[in-house]
């Protein structure tokens, strides 16, 4: 019971700070596209041999840093990293479970769209304070009734204007 009283607590806070959801929304959207580029410039400089594509890496990691620096603060532990390797999954998840659908699987389409939404709900209770880094991997696996998905699913709506 403390502990849903304290997650309460932590929603209405979040509700009062004045936070803009849906366009925090899309600039987590925004930073998961800045994560594919990198990759991108990775691999073509890496295929092509050459250096200028690791040169625009940088210049597109440098502004993934700087927005993804709106969103999280540097804080104890690995909390950084970890929203931005929770972005970067709910990237690549959704684009796996995309070319999953196109090619007539849509079960594993549908499960692997789920692990996605799963990895992006996870970052914004990250983000909003709702849980904190050591209890990531406990909210990957959640079943609870009431989880942190239910919770951000409530505070996040990209149709508000």
């Amino acid at each position: 019971m403390k502990d849903y009283k304290e997650l309460l607590a932590k929603i209405e806070a979040t509700k009062k700070s004045g936070i803009d959801l849906s366009v925090e929304e899309d600039l987590a959207i925004a930073i998961m596209n800045l994560i594919s580029l990198e990759e991108h410039f990775f691999f073509t400089g890496a295929k092509t041999g050459k250096s200028e594509y690791y040169d625009t890496l940088n210049e597109v990691r440098e502004m993934r840093k700087a927005l993804l620096g709106r969103m999280i603060e540097r804080t104890e532990g690995e909390s950084w990293c970890i929203s931005k390797h929770l972005l970067s999954t709910t990237m690549r998840l959704m684009e796996v479970g995309t070319k999953l659908q196109s090619s007539g699987k849509k079960k594993e389409a549908e499960e692997t769209f789920a692990y996605a939404y799963k990895a992006f709900n996870v970052f914004f209770a990250l983000r909003l304070k709702i849980i904190q880094a050591p209890h990531v991997v406990n909210a990957m696996n959640e079943k609870a009734t009431m989880s942190h998905e239910d919770i951000v699913k409530g505070l996040i709506d990209c149709c508000k204007e």
